[in-house]
């Protein structure tokens, strides 16, 4: 028997359940507001001389998460740089993986919803 992470419970429990656009949105903005703080707090903590306090990191997060950029801060230590990347790379792969998840989940209620209609026959 293996045993899950609890977040791999929770996400299995969420694949089971009939998904809704409420609940799918609640879950994009749920996980890009994660990621913004965890971004946030560790920059400040990794790159402190150019995120002197938490709001500067959370903005730069922001940035980071929804691929805006400004540029206004910026890492400047390869700390900095790699706690950017881990957040570049783990933002979108995450939205990736959950509107996947979604779009499975509507096609398949839909499949299930609906009798399949024959092909036409050629």
């Amino acid at each position: 028997m293996t045993r899950f992470h609890p977040v791999e419970r929770r996400f299995e429990a969420f694949l089971r359940k009939p998904l809704s656009v409420r609940k799918a949105m609640g879950v994009i903005v749920t996980a890009t507001v994660v990621s913004v703080a965890i971004g946030g707090v560790v920059i400040n903590l990794v790159d402190a001389e150019e995120f002197p306090n938490v709001g500067i990191g959370l903005w730069w997060a922001l940035q980071t998460v929804t691929t805006v950029g400004y540029g206004d801060v910026t890492p400047q230590n390869g700390a900095g740089r790699l706690v950017g990347a881990v957040i570049m790379l783990e933002s979108i792969a995450f939205i990736a993986i959950v509107t996947a998840a979604i779009t499975s989940s509507f096609v398949e209620r839909a499949r299930r919803e609906h009798p399949r209609v024959a092909a036409p026959a050629r």
